[in-house]
């Protein structure tokens, strides 16, 4: 989904045309995990940023395009509205100083991002949604001027026969409101970790990210408000999850339908069979590497999704692109979330007695809805039956992150600064979410003074747990 397309109209012929290349490469999909054909080489990590451009009110600001014309870089590139962009870190090797330069290159990014919106009078906000977001604000007036965008709309307008899309989500208070178009996903606003790994080690990964993420959404949430309601503590789960609803029985963006059982190859064939072709573009690329597959692949938005990838040599790799978390609230945040997700997903993957033999899938996800539900105040499912509050998961799994960090050879000084990082958080009981709603409580529902102190703080760098009211 992150390449541009020539056109946005379609014919009957294009799906079937579509469909024909669809069936050709994953003839050859099934020769690659048959025949042992990706890559082997270490683990290594990417990642993407959503980011706001907002005014000196807290309101969103529709001037990506000169944003990007100003930044001219290809790791910063659009997204969905014209508020929003998105920060591509290059992937770095999951050893010795990985992480450190992840956090080089994100930083670096992230200043000079943000010295070209402070020359337009804007401020760059990473945070899962934007506190004064409103229905208004999100028109295809605001759409990005891209033609991928415009079709996706237009296909899901298609396959719901144009009907709008109903958006009700139940939390503290209730959302109902009707929609006709997809731009209420440019809400919802993601700090995307994307593992390379080998294949030997795939399926275990998978079904880790999955088991993980109940436990990392609850300590990382920061969506708790969206059009001036109350809702979620990671309200951006539900919005996201119904923003691209076609109806059916086979949902667009989900927690997906079960682990991995023998090969990756299972998402993929899943894929095929339960969800319909969306941007039946035709694709000039050879079909060893496999477009077709791809593209179908990115309009289908599990939450941990798998992927494929290629390298410079034309050799396809493994990737799982682990979705969940919010954008924000601080940079050192950020990083340290990522730190926390890597060292525990790869700790739960390589276990002697794998974890989702021990913890039932419908537990996994319920984890994971509760932890979207109620952040840092939700209760778990773990393994062996045992129920536990999140925030005590949540200790018992650092030192579990921290050995999974080692076992891929990060310095032990970055473990210490990011670990540390999560472990004041969980004391104090504060993620995002935490803040902005205690926030409110005290100056009220003034939701362009929330967004002000929020930017403020984090532009000062300091981490949630040590922000002021």
């Amino acid at each position: 989904m992150g390449r541009e397309i020539s056109s946005s109209h379609f014919q009957h012929t294009d799906f079937h045309q579509f469909e024909r290349h669809l069936a050709q490469e994953m003839a050859l999909l099934h020769e690659y995990f048959r025949n042992d054909r990706f890559s082997t080489g270490g683990a290594c990590i990417g990642v993407e940023l959503e980011m706001w451009l907002t005014n000196s009110d807290g309101e969103p600001e529709p001037r990506n395009v000169e944003f990007l014309r100003k930044v001219d870089s290809p790791d910063v590139v659009p997204e969905l509205a014209k508020f929003n962009v998105e920060f591509n870190v290059p992937y770095q090797r999951m050893r010795a100083g990985g992480l450190g330069a992840m956090e080089r290159e994100l930083s670096d990014t992230w200043e000079c991002s943000s010295k070209a919106a402070r020359e337009m009078g804007l401020n760059l906000v990473a945070v899962g949604i934007l506190p004064t977001i409103q229905p208004e604000h999100l028109s295809l007036e605001t759409m990005s001027e891209m033609s991928r965008f415009r079709a996706l709309n237009e296909q899901v307008r298609r396959l719901r026969k144009g009907r709008p899309i109903p958006i009700r989500i139940q939390g503290e208070e209730h959302l109902e409101i009707l929609h006709d178009d997809v731009m209420f996903e440019a809400a919802a606003t993601s700090l995307q970790v994307h593992y390379q790994i080998p294949p030997a080690h795939a399926v275990r990964y998978y079904n880790a990210a999955l088991i993980a993420s109940g436990p990392i959404l609850g300590l990382t949430a920061n969506s708790p408000y969206l059009f001036g309601k109350r809702l979620w503590c990671e309200s951006r789960i539900p919005l996201f999850e119904t923003s691209i609803n076609l109806g059916g029985p086979f949902p667009r963006v989900s927690f997906g339908s079960g682990y991995a059982l023998s090969s990756l190859e299972e998402i993929f064939l899943e894929n095929r069979s339960c969800h319909s072709v969306l941007l039946p573009i035709e694709l000039d690329e050879p079909p060893e590497m496999l477009p077709h597959v791809r593209l179908h692949n990115g309009t289908i938005w599990r939450w941990n999704r798998p992927l494929i990838g290629f390298d410079e040599t034309g050799q396809p790799h493994l990737r799982i692109e682990h979705r969940i978390m919010p954008a924000g609230p601080s940079l050192l945040d950020m990083l340290s979330n990522i730190a926390f997700a890597t060292g525990l997903i790869h700790s739960l993957a390589m276990q002697d007695v794998p974890p989702e033999s021990l913890l039932p899938f419908a537990d996994a996800e319920a984890n994971f809805q509760s932890a979207a539900r109620l952040g840092m105040a939700a209760g778990q499912h773990w393994l062996n039956g045992e129920e536990i509050a999140v925030v005590q998961l949540l200790e018992q799994l650092l030192p579990v992150a921290a050995k999974g960090l080692r076992e891929l050879d990060i310095d032990e000084p970055d473990i210490q600064k990011y670990l540390t990082t999560i472990e004041q958080r969980i004391a104090n009981g504060r993620n995002g979410a935490v803040w902005q709603t205690e926030f409110v409580s005290r100056h009220g529902r003034d939701f362009a003074a929330l967004t002000r102190a929020y930017t403020e703080r984090q532009q000062s760098g300091s981490p949630v747990h040590e922000w002021t009211f």
